[in-house]
């Protein structure tokens, strides 16, 4: 019988293998939820909310593939809400971090309301910078610099959260992440009037997709945004 711990880290790697690579999150939604009923079972909290974080997770990574008009992001948000609850009875500020995170992606993304998602975000990264991962500081650290890009207009500002936000990725060392964030930098910096370095980073983020076995999606997300950079050079 496999532990709560050993069920969260297999579904989170299919949580990854599912988004960015196969599209299929039934595994990973099997293995989650596993891991939740287990660490109820054997009254492990941490475990319990990690599991209940990683669904959340999961669930917009499957509503980021699909059509975001029809994603149900009341479910997404209780379970980041239950999770940060546990999180904080019992100061986990690591996983507090990472389901304040997700709150902020539930506001942001799927409802675009950033007035409600930034504040998430900025308590999400006071966290983060002394306790999460560098997978998680990462993702808080691009979603504030996307904030300053392209909604407050402040790029040079943006552009210091999505640099940091790659450093952290490369430091991290999963394919998968590190192409998705050089093509978020590269179209911040198309945004901010550097082509020249879009353009390299675009064509990077092209390649590194490419090498990483991401999805047709992405791989078109990243050709898409490459495209842009090309016609404003022209």
């Amino acid at each position: 019988m496999e532990s709560a711990g050993a069920l969260l880290a297999a579904g989170s790697e299919a949580m990854l293998e599912a988004a960015f690579r196969t599209g299929d999150f039934l595994p990973a939604w099997q293995m989650l939820e596993g891991a939740r009923r287990r660490a109820c079972d054997d009254g492990q909290p941490v475990e319990e909310a990690a599991a209940l974080t990683r669904l959340g997770m999961l669930a917009h990574f499957a509503a980021i593939g699909g059509d975001l008009s029809r994603a149900d992001w009341t479910t997404e948000e209780q379970l980041f809400t239950a999770a940060l609850r546990i999180q904080r009875e019992i100061g986990d500020a690591a996983g507090a971090a990472e389901s304040l995170f997700g709150l902020g992606l539930v506001h942001q993304v799927l409802r675009g309301d950033w007035a409600t998602a930034m504040p998430y975000y900025t308590e999400a990264l006071a966290l983060a910078e002394s306790y999460a991962d560098e997978m998680v500081r990462s993702e808080v650290h691009r979603h504030i610099g996307f904030f300053h890009v392209f909604v407050a207009g402040d790029a040079e500002r943006g552009l210091r959260h999505l640099r940091m936000s790659q450093v952290l990725r490369e430091r991290y060392g999963d394919p998968r992440r590190v192409a998705t964030g050089t093509l978020a930098l590269g179209e911040a910096e198309l945004a901010a009037g550097n082509v020249a370095e879009a353009l390299r980073l675009l064509r990077e983020a092209v390649h590194q997709a490419r090498q990483a076995g991401l999805t047709g999606q992405r791989i078109g997300w990243a050709e898409h945004a490459l495209a842009d950079a090309e016609r404003a050079a022209a």
